[in-house]
């Protein structure tokens, strides 16, 4: 018998197919949405509504929001950066000019230096 032949019947086998990446799966963390305040949500509204005005200047903003996870519950908050291009009322998306989509409702921070005049005090 060959070394290489003979080194295979020692390899490692694995009886339970896929038990590791479940035990994987089980243990990644995953994070619960926030629920805004009244407060939170006006705010949001109002950095959006000024972000429309000003998007002849194609201002950069970053915008934080709650993406849910599609295996297990719970999700990920991301931050993307970029111009915003519309929003979309019927979808209620907000679409960037990357063509990035993000649902308003999982909207949690906008932040950018358009903001500045008006919340620097907060």
């Amino acid at each position: 018998m060959s070394n290489l032949n003979r080194g295979a019947q020692f390899s490692p086998f694995a009886a339970l197919t896929g038990y590791e990446e479940a035990v994987k799966e089980t243990a990644r963390h995953t994070n619960e949405k926030a629920q805004l305040s009244e407060y939170q949500i006006a705010l949001i509204n109002d950095k959006l509504n000024i972000a429309l005005e000003k998007k002849s200047s194609n201002p950069i903003v970053s915008i934080t929001y709650f993406r849910p996870d599609k295996r297990k519950q719970g999700g990920e908050y991301i931050t993307l950066s970029g111009v915003i291009k519309k929003i979309d009322e019927i979808s209620r998306t907000l679409i960037l000019m990357d063509r990035s989509v993000i649902p308003i409702d999982m909207l949690y921070d906008i932040q950018g230096e358009i903001f500045d005049y008006k919340y620097s005090d907060l």
